[in-house]
């Protein structure tokens, strides 16, 4: 039985708990780790979101909302913790780096139907071409199947933007299609290639790595703060 203290009609209102200054970690792969969102991470944000190249690689509706509508506020920090429909993470290099390396997430998710949408943001210039937004990929989407139980999880890539092609065709994805000039960088209209994954090849995917996943006893699930 827990005891409860009484509270009277002046007592302040009961406060959620904090999240560690840290994050939780929610998934380790042998280049990248993925972390629960924290506040301070919102300075990072703040820098991606005025990065051109970024806005031209990515198009990313995440960094566009929190620049635009929520006009880089605090709040968008609880939006997006309370947000059913996403699950964010920040991406950390195991190894001699000192700030985040990125961000990925999945969202419009619809665990009725069982599937959500990719995204995959590497910001740090220093960190690209180095594995570790195909590693994140790969967490998150076993993440999606282990956790959130989806079936299929769908990606949206600008035709010029081959880097991250090759990342998702590396992780099993499939080109499904294209959305004929559906994007806009700012200049001109472009095409949006489609790619898709279902969940008996993820487990294909998993089966292929080196280290199969999860490596321990889940750390958190990605959508509560510890």
């Amino acid at each position: 039985m827990i005891a409860v203290e009484p509270r009277g009609p002046d007592a302040p209102p009961p406060t959620a708990p904090r999240p560690p200054e840290s994050g939780v970690v929610i998934s380790r792969g042998t280049r990248v780790h993925l972390r629960t969102l924290v506040p301070r991470d919102l300075d990072l944000l703040a820098a991606w979101v005025d990065d051109p190249f970024l806005e031209r690689m990515v198009g990313s509706e995440f960094l566009n909302s929190y620049k635009h509508v929520w006009d880089k506020s605090p709040a968008f920090y609880e939006a997006v913790l309370t947000d059913p429909t996403q699950v964010v993470l920040v991406v950390e290099a195991n190894q001699r780096w000192d700030r985040p390396v990125g961000v990925v997430r999945l969202f419009n998710i619809h665990l009725l139907e069982g599937y959500a949408f990719l995204e995959t943001i590497i910001a740090d210039p220093r960190a690209m071409k180095r594995g570790f937004g195909i590693e994140a990929g790969k967490l998150v989407s076993y993440y999606g199947v282990d956790v959130l139980g989806l079936r299929r999880i769908e990606a949206k890539v600008y035709e010029y933007n081959v880097l991250s092609m090759n990342s998702l065709r590396r992780n099993g994805f499939r080109q499904e299609g294209v959305l004929r000039q559906a994007g806009f960088d700012g200049e001109r209209y472009w095409d949006l290639v489609i790619f898709g994954i279902l969940r008996d090849e993820i487990e294909a995917q998993r089966q292929k790595d080196k280290v199969h996943l999860p490596l321990e006893p889940s750390e958190g699930n990605g959508r509560e703060p510890a």
